[in-house]
């Protein structure tokens, strides 16, 4: 599999891919003060290519945003190959170190792989050099968590959500899942409608957004 497109956006870079039955968004973020990536879908030697491709040798961090197989797939196997920190919200890190054996009928039982750092609302977690704000938004998974870049710890301009499942251009995550809550999603969606308008949405599934285009999309439909 290789990389969609690659995007510089402020003072980070990322890699943009597409992986697995189910089509997900996997970002490798990097730039002179590191890397991460976000949630390793089921092709590990895909995502260590990547890598290379874009001359990173290790990546520091995993961030997982939230519990579901097809988001995690790959992430025991790149935890093993690279050394990286996991990083996923204290909610669904036992989901993730436990992961239900029976989530798909279509793809082998997801691995065990430990969290190690779990991390809670309102948390910052520092990644290239950047200060991403933790905001647990749950509705899809009890966990499901985003990480905010504010333009002002960017380069003034560019504000970034990773938005993982809970939020899609013109959707959101499904909530009839095993710890869904649709009343869990109205408040999460509320509470993403507050980031300023031109913050780039980088999703789970589907294309990018921006907060703007959801104030009349996935937060009117849905919010």
């Amino acid at each position: 599999m290789a990389i969609n497109n690659i995007f510089s956006w402020g003072n980070v870079n990322f890699a943009h891919m597409v992986i697995g039955p189910i089509q997900t968004n996997v970002y490798l973020f990097f730039n002179d003060k590191g890397s991460f990536v976000v949630d390793p879908a089921d092709d590990c030697p895909a995502i260590l290519a990547a890598l290379e491709a874009v001359e990173v040798d290790t990546p520091d961090a995993i961030v997982v945003t939230h519990a579901h197989f097809d988001h995690t797939g790959a992430l025991a196997q790149l935890r093993q190959a690279t050394g990286a920190t996991v990083i996923a919200s204290a909610i669904d890190a036992p989901a993730i170190e436990n992961p239900d054996p029976t989530a798909s009928r279509t793809l082998p039982p997801v691995q065990q792989c430990p969290v190690d750092r779990p991390v809670n609302d309102g948390e910052v977690v520092e990644l290239c050099g950047l200060p991403w704000k933790v905001l647990v938004t749950p509705g899809h998974t009890p966990g499901s968590m985003c990480l905010y870049l504010a333009a002002e710890d960017n380069d003034g301009e560019h504000a970034l959500l990773i938005s993982g499942d809970t939020l899609f251009r013109g959707a959101c995550g499904r909530t009839d899942f095993e710890g869904g809550s649709p009343a869990q999603m109205r408040e999460s969606l509320q509470r993403l409608s507050q980031l300023p308008d031109t913050t780039v949405v980088l999703p789970g599934h589907m294309k990018f957004t921006e907060i703007g285009a959801e104030q009349i999309g996935a937060f009117r439909l849905f919010g």
